[in-house]
């Protein structure tokens, strides 16, 4: 199966010329998420191959604008996409407690009435995500358009290794853990599930196994009975498994809070991580509550991440063709990353770049 991330913005603090503010797609064959929506995202959705209305699931990593302003008009638009008789699917968005509030006034003081239903999964941050002067507890708003129905209880970390759990499906896993940044900001896990091995078509036909419908079921896991009476388990003539693909993006941060963030993360095929100042600005960044790439190929090499992804560039930063007076060159950023990172590569993130996810190989 197929897997890919797409980076619809690339840039810090507003979008640009030059980059989009935040978003980034997570697209495999049976799923498509978005992570992040800042201003215009929809405008990038509209300049690239992706189709918005193919988004079912929003994760949101903080409550700064450049993450989530173009929250609202997205959701519009693909409701006006839909048509008068919709049949999009519900759509699941994550996000700390604040979002379903500032989802539910923007629409309602914009009028706007969407063509299909979503859910709003809150994560509950804690006082030791931010300055202690810019923790503002958002929980008094989850009521104020009356009780969150069912599905949309707040998510508590579990108090062992501040990490949440937000979905276990079939295929995937995904968990979130707590960064710190100038106010509680979320990095997100996603895992996918082992695969059956490969089937031992020459083990098969020594137990007389016919080929048909009894391959698919042994395939997928289901012991089969043949005529003879003899049961066939699966693991008589399946491979070893093949391990799943890990995907983890962090929003924007000066360090990790979440003690299983780095167990959470191991082995990464790969790790998108901000770094919004170049080292020699290492001060100003953590002042911030940013990055720099030496940090985050600190944090890669913790977790035995495979590829390190840099992206949320301050505007300074350009690619060695556009730049202009006063400008930056970006690839001192990955040389910095580079230095460090003992992982197989550094990628710079730009907009509309692709990185495939290949399947693993036993």
């Amino acid at each position: 199966m197929s897997m890919d991330v797409t980076f619809l913005g690339t840039g810090s603090a507003y979008p640009s010329p030059c980059r989009g503010a935040s978003a980034a797609v997570f697209r495999t064959e049976g799923e498509c998420w978005l992570f992040d929506c800042g201003e215009g995202t929809q405008t990038q959705f509209m300049k690239s191959a992706l189709r918005a209305g193919r988004i079912t699931k929003i994760f949101i990593t903080h409550l700064h604008g450049d993450h989530m302003f173009g929250l609202p008009g997205f959701l519009c638009t693909v409701s006006l996409q839909c048509g008068s008789t919709p049949t999009k699917q519900n759509v699941d968005i994550y996000g700390p407690v604040g979002l379903r509030s500032f989802i539910h006034m923007s629409l309602e003081v914009s009028h706007s009435q969407l063509m299909f239903p979503y859910t709003v999964h809150e994560l509950l941050p804690s006082e030791d995500q931010c300055p202690a002067e810019e923790f503002k507890d958002f929980s008094k708003y989850r009521t104020e358009y009356g009780p969150p129905p069912p599905g949309e209880q707040a998510i508590v970390s579990d108090p062992s290794d501040g990490t949440y759990s937000l979905l276990d499906d079939e295929q995937f896993t995904v968990k979130a853990f707590k960064l710190y940044h100038r106010i509680p900001s979320f990095g997100f896990v996603i895992t996918e599930k082992e695969r059956p091995g490969k089937l031992n078509v020459n083990k098969l036909r020594e137990l007389g196994v016919p080929p048909g419908p009894l391959y698919g079921k042994l395939k997928l896991g289901t012991a089969v009975t043949l005529e003879n009476g003899q049961t066939i388990s699966p693991s008589d003539v399946l491979g070893d498994p093949v391990p799943g693909r890990k995907v983890c993006i962090l929003g924007d941060c000066s360090g990790v809070v979440a003690c299983g963030a780095a167990g959470l993360c191991q082995d990464a095929d790969i790790l998108i991580h901000e770094a919004t100042l170049d080292d020699s600005q290492m001060e100003k960044a953590k002042d911030h509550g940013h990055s720099t790439p030496k940090m985050a190929a600190e944090f890669a090499n913790l977790c035995g991440a495979k590829k390190l992804v840099l992206t949320h560039f301050s505007q300074r930063y350009k690619p060695p063709g556009l730049l202009s007076e006063g400008d930056e060159d970006v690839t001192v950023l990955k040389t910095q990353a580079q230095s460090v990172f003992i992982g197989e590569s550094v990628i710079l993130a730009e907009d509309f770049l692709t990185i495939n996810i290949p399947l693993k190989k036993l």
